[in-house]
């Protein structure tokens, strides 16, 4: 894992140019799906720093888009199953999960991607590759969502997610590692003490809820 301090890219430039139009190099297209989703699994998870160097900084939200959107379904699908066969959920959840799971998806993505430009624009600064370039690390660091169904391997991918926003950050944006880490990191923290409060007063609950 390239993990170095220095900027994402050299000799001071900006990364690939801005383009327009669909995929391109090793992400997805949907145009050919099957075999340009499994390029770009390979690629995001293999050698991130090497596909975000390589990807479109803007011209094209429906591809990067549409790949989030197919891992967060994989992910309810086969989430699903597991959870039928354990008897955990009906199956009418389990219809209504993979309903909801790329409505969810899609506004889950646009939120969190515009939350961590505006870190970006902060941290960063303006010489950045615009919103679009977020948008973008945001939705092929999904990928790790294809295993988040699994138990202790999707809490590691998890992690792992967290390298690879950080990675497609200061590559996109052409900024330092520490930078890039900032920007991804003061999210992630907050969301996990969120949760953590979230658990702690549900056991406060439950702990005085069983002293009555």
């Amino acid at each position: 894992m390239d993990f170095n301090t220095g900027s994402g890219s050299s000799g001071g430039s900006s990364g690939p140019p801005r383009v327009s139009g669909g995929a391109s190099g090793g992400e997805f297209n949907y145009s050919d799906p099957v075999q340009s989703f499994i390029n770009a699994v390979r690629g995001v998870v293999t050698a991130p720093v090497g596909f975000f160097r390589g990807i479109r900084r803007e011209g094209d939200f429906v591809n990067p888009l549409i790949f989030a959107i197919i891992c967060y379904e994989v992910s309810a699908i086969l989430g699903g199953i597991i959870a039928l066969a354990f008897g955990s959920r009906g199956f009418g959840g389990f219809l209504v999960s993979i309903i909801l799971a790329p409505i969810f998806a899609a506004l889950g993505l646009f939120i969190g991607a515009g939350i961590l430009h505006l870190l970006v624009m902060l941290i960063v600064g303006s010489r950045n590759a615009g919103y679009e370039g977020t948008f973008r690390v945001s939705a092929y660091s999904s990928v790790t969502s294809l295993v988040s169904w699994i138990p202790v391997i999707g809490w590691i991918a998890s992690l792992y997610g967290i390298y690879l926003a950080i990675m497609g950050i200061r590559e996109v944006h052409s900024t330092s590692t520490g930078k890039a880490a900032i920007v991804v990191l003061i999210p992630a923290v907050v969301v996990f003490l969120l949760v953590l409060l979230i658990i702690a007063a549900i056991g406060a609950a439950i702990f005085f809820g069983t002293q009555q």
